[in-house]
């Protein structure tokens, strides 16, 4: 799961995974809205398949990529955790914080 993050880290990757959720796309097809080389995009491409979020297929001299969902599925159920835990706690705070307001006796001029 660090490769996934790792790839995800990168904003240029994340924008390269979005067009592979569209569709298949060639590395130039990939590389065409960031003016970049197909050398450098190829180095991109390259991070998404050792994560395991891209897979290419050689056509002739044309490099086709596609998007491999299941590694983003496992780096969401992980997230997802967490995301549970913030939430417990959060509500935990928020029925502490009421608890406590409650409590309080009224200043002037607040209505209780």
């Amino acid at each position: 799961m660090d490769a996934v993050f790792h790839a995800l880290g990168d904003a240029t990757r994340r924008r390269m995974l979005r067009a592979l959720a569209d569709g298949e796309r060639t590395v130039g097809q990939l590389a065409a809205p960031f003016a970049m080389s197909l050398a450098a995009a190829s180095k991109h491409v390259r991070t998404l398949e050792r994560a395991g979020l891209v897979r290419r297929e050689v056509r002739g001299r044309t490099h086709v990529c596609r998007l491999d969902p299941g590694p983003l599925a496992e780096a969401h159920a992980w997230l997802d955790f967490y995301a549970q835990f913030w939430t417990g706690r959060l509500d935990a705070l928020d029925r502490l914080l009421r608890a406590e307001d409650a409590d309080l006796p009224p200043t002037a001029g607040e209505p209780r």
